[in-house]
C-alpha cells in the first residue's frame, strides 16, 4: 500500500529506495558492532589481564591499518574499475573475520592483529558509503539522508548495547559477542551484494582528472585541511566514548562503599544515550538544517563540553552517580547527532563531483585519526591516579574552548569563498 507523498514526508524525508535499504543493512551491521564495542576494554583489561595501556594501544592500533584503509576506500570509490559497491562488499568481509579473530584473542598481540583487520575493514567502509549517499541523494536532501543512515547505525548499536550487556550479566561469555559481530558483518555482505547497485557513474572527461592530482587537489584545499583538524578534535571526543568512559565507570566511580557501576548499570546508560540519539536523530537534523555547518557543529561542540564536564561531576560525586551519567550521557546524544549528520553534508558541498570519494577518504581519515589519538589517551590517563583520571574529562571539556575558534575560522573561510 503507497502512501501520498504528503503524508510521507511529514514524518520520513523522501529518499531512494537504496539508500534505506543501505541503512537497514548497516542496521543489522550495527547490531553486532553494538555487542562488542563498550565491552571489549573490560573484558580485555579486567578478564583477559591486560593493562589499559596496553588496551587502549590495541583498540588505537585499528586507526594505522584505517589510514590505508580509507586512502584505499576513496580511491576505489572514485574508481571506475571498482566502484563504490565492490569497496562495501570487501569492507563487510575484513570486518567478519576481524571479529573472529578479537573472538579467540588471548593475548596482546592476537588482541592487535584483530584491531588491525578491524581498523581496515572500517576504512574501506566509510567513503564507499557516504560517497553512496551522496550520489543518491539532491543536495537539499543530504542533512536527512546522512542522518538516516546514522539513525540506522544508532538504532542498531543501542539493541546490540543493551542485548550484549543482557548476554553478559546472565551468562558472562563475553567471547560470544564477538562471534555475534562477525555474523552481523556476513548479513551486511549480503545485503549489499543483492540489494545495493553501483551508485559510481564516470565524469565527463574533460572534468576527470587522475587519482594522483585528485589527491593533490584535495590536499591543497585549505578548507578541507581545517575541516579535517576539527573532525580530528570530534573523532577523538567519540573515541572517548567507546574505549575510555565504560572503563572509567566502570572502575573509577566510587558507588558508596563498592567502585564502579556494573556492566548491567553500563548498559542502560549507553541504551540511554543510544536510544536518545535515535529518538532526536531527524528532529535535530531539521532543527540546525537553517543554520550553517559551522553553526550546526558549533552547537555540538557545547554539548560535548557539557557532557564532559558532567562526567566529571559523575567520578567527584559523593551522592547521585547515576542521575549524572545519565544526563552526562543524553548531552553526548545530543553532541553526537549535530556533528554527523551535518559534516558529512559539509564534505559534499566541499568536494568537486569527481572526487567525492578522495574528499569522504580525507574525512573518514580523520577517524582514524581520532580514534589513534583518543583510546591510547585515555588509557594512559586511566593508568594514573584517580584524581588524575577525573581531571582528565575536565581537560577535554576546555579543549573544546580551541575547537570553537577553529570552527569560526572555518566559517570566515567558507563566506570568504563564496564571495569570491
Amino acid at each position: 500500500m503507497k502512501f501520498p507523498a504528503k503524508d510521507r514526508s511529514s514524518w520520513l524525508p523522501q529518499l531512494d529506495p537504496q539508500v534505506w535499504i543501505l541503512a537497514f543493512g548497516r542496521f543489522l551491521s550495527e547490531v553486532g558492532t553494538g555487542f562488542t564495542l563498550f565491552y571489549a576494554p573490560i573484558f580485555f583489561v579486567n578478564h583477559v589481564g591486560l593493562s589499559a595501556t596496553a588496551v587502549g594501544f590495541a583498540l588505537g592500533s585499528a586507526s594505522i591499518s584505517g589510514v590505508v584503509g580509507r586512502i584505499l576506500g576513496g580511491s576505489f570509490s572514485d574508481s571506475q574499475f571498482w566502484g563504490r559497491r565492490k569497496t562495501l562488499l570487501l569492507s563487510a568481509a575484513i570486518s567478519a573475520i576481524a571479529s573472529l579473530v578479537l573472538a579467540s584473542a588471548n593475548d596482546f598481540l592476537i588482541l592487535v592483529i584483530g584491531n588491525l583487520l578491524s581498523g581496515m575493514g572500517q576504512g574501506l567502509y566509510w567513503p564507499a558509503n557516504e560517497s553512496v549517499v551522496a550520489d543518491l541523494t539532491a543536495t537539499e536532501q543530504r542533512h536527512e539522508a546522512y542522518a538516516i543512515t546514522r539513525l540506522a547505525d544508532n538504532l542498531g548499536m543501542g539493541m546490540g548495547v543493551v542485548l550484549g550487556g543482557l548476554l553478559i550479566s546472565t551468562t558472562g561469555a563475553y567471547r560470544v559477542l564477538f562471534i555475534i559481530d562477525a555474523i552481523s558483518f556476513a548479513v551486511f555482505f549480503g545485503v549489499v551484494y543483492f540489494a545495493i547497485k553501483e551508485t559510481y557513474r564516470q565524469v565527463d572527461a574533460r572534468s576527470a582528472v587522475s587519482l594522483k592530482s585528485s589527491w593533490l587537489i584535495a590536499l591543497h584545499d585549505r578548507r578541507l585541511l581545517v575541516y579535517v583538524l576539527i573532525n580530528v578534535i570530534f573523532t577523538t571526543y567519540v573515541s572517548q566514548l567507546q574505549s575510555t568512559l565504560p572503563l572509567y565507570l566502570k572502575n573509577f566511580v566510587s558507588l558508596g562503599a563498592k567502585t564502579g557501576f556494573t556492566e548491567a548499570n553500563i548498559s542502560a546508560i549507553f541504551g540511554w544515550h543510544l536510544a536518545l540519539a535515535i529518538i532526536t536523530q531527524l528532529p535535530i537534523a531539521r532543527s540546525l538544517r537553517r543554520f550553517s555547518h559551522t553553526q550546526a557543529l558549533s552547537f555540538s561542540a557545547l554539548m560535548w563540553a557539557l557532557g564532559f564536564v558532567l562526567v566529571w561531576v559523575t567520578g567527584v560525586a559523593a551522592s547521585n552517580q547515576l542521575m549524572w551519567a545519565v544526563l552526562a550521557l543524553g548531552l553526548f546524544s545530543l553532541a553526537i547527532v549535530s556533528y554527523t549528520p551535518f559534516a558529512s553534508a559539509l564534505v559534499t558541498n566541499l568536494a568537486p563531483p569527481s572526487q567525492l570519494g578522495v574528499y569522504f577518504s580525507m574525512s573518514s581519515l580523520c577517524w582514524a585519526a581520532g580514534y589513534f589519538i583518543g583510546p591510547p589517551l585515555g588509557g594512559w590517563a586511566l593508568d594514573k591516579t584517580p584524581m588524575f583520571a577525573d581531571s582528565f574529562w575536565l581537560g577535554l571539556a576546555f579543549s573544546v574552548g580551541i575547537l570553537l575558534l577553529i570552527l569560526y575560522y572555518l566559517d570566515r573561510l567558507l563566506i570568504n569563498n563564496k564571495n569570491t
